[in-house]
């Protein structure tokens, strides 16, 4: 494990919000730190130690940040660059995070909280069109759109959105047809973030309250709750499953990270090492786990290694 220690801390509620890279042995980090969404709390950093198939608009590594200040920002860090490229103004103040779904496209896709309280706005990037604006029927009340999750089945398929909203369900838009394909309740609490594994038709989310919810997809595109999994502490501020699909981890309001097996839900590890509360993780290309936290410390990890 290795650790990162900041003066300045990348997270939601720093006082000078900053985007900070450092440069680790054998991972694509370049050292460079820039004061970025002035004025206003960072909220979110699009996060990753390789490109991502997700992250990937050119053959260049790009990370985008989100900040209060209504700003995503969308940068180049290749060869040691440290640039912002483009942004994007933002219409809500909220909590959250945008989402994008590019596979490697001149053009993309991008899924942002829209200017209505429930509502998502997708975008074509880099023009910014807007594609349209998803929006759920008045009388169902879900509150506030928490996470969004871009995906496709394939290249040809159309574009899909999960979303965890501020009642604890989670809703399947068709984003072509603007509409909700399906729609389930999973907690009791507002949906803090889900990942979602489209090999296996396969989701899982986690809230302000102790439980996870595993979901799934059938053909049909209906959302049925598979199961839950009870944890000690509430709160969960992101959950990540591995590229390969054999484990997720979830970052915890309790400064914990909790590792599982994806199949089976089987707890694997609990990783105590933060003071404050986790509030992101990602997983690199060969298996690295990174963790962010409020206690302004970035953890490295190196934990049941791919085959």
């Amino acid at each position: 494990m290795v650790q990162l220690e900041f003066t300045t801390v990348c997270s939601e509620g720093s006082v000078f919000p900053r985007v900070r890279v450092e440069r680790i042995p054998n991972c694509n980090l370049h050292s460079s730190e820039k004061l970025i969404h002035p004025r206003e709390q960072f909220l979110h950093s699009y996060f990753c130690l390789q490109p991502h198939k997700h992250l990937v608009m050119s053959t260049t590594p790009k990370r985008l940040s989100q900040g209060r200040d209504l700003k995503l920002c969308l940068w180049d860090l290749a060869e040691g660059r440290n640039a912002v490229v483009d942004s994007v103004r933002l219409e809500s103040v909220g909590f959250c995070r945008s989402s994008i779904l590019a596979g490697g496209q001149p053009r993309w896709m991008l899924a942002v909280p829209g200017k209505g309280s429930d509502e998502v706005q997708i975008l074509e990037m880099p023009s910014k069109t807007s594609v349209c604006a998803l929006k759920p029927k008045a009388d169902a009340k879900l509150g506030m759109p928490m996470c969004l999750r871009l995906w496709q089945a394939d290249c040809n398929s159309r574009p899909l959105l999960l979303a965890g909203y501020e009642d604890g369900s989670v809703a399947l838009w068709d984003v072509s047809e603007q509409k909700v394909c399906s729609h389930i309740a999973c907690h009791e609490e507002p949906v803090m973030d889900l990942d979602f594994d489209s090999q296996k038709a396969r989701g899982i989310s986690g809230s302000a309250g102790k439980a996870l919810a595993v979901w799934s997809l059938d053909g049909q595109q209906a959302l049925q709750v598979r199961g839950t999994h009870e944890l000690t502490n509430p709160g969960i501020a992101e959950i990540t499953i591995r590229p390969d699909r054999k484990i997720l981890a979830t970052a915890g309001w309790d400064h914990r990270i909790r590792v599982f097996h994806w199949r089976t839900m089987q707890p694997l590890a609990v990783l105590a090492f933060h003071s404050a509360a986790v509030q992101c993780v990602a997983f690199a290309a060969d298996g690295l786990l990174a963790a962010g936290s409020k206690d302004q410390r970035i953890s490295l990890w190196s934990l049941y290694p791919r085959a």
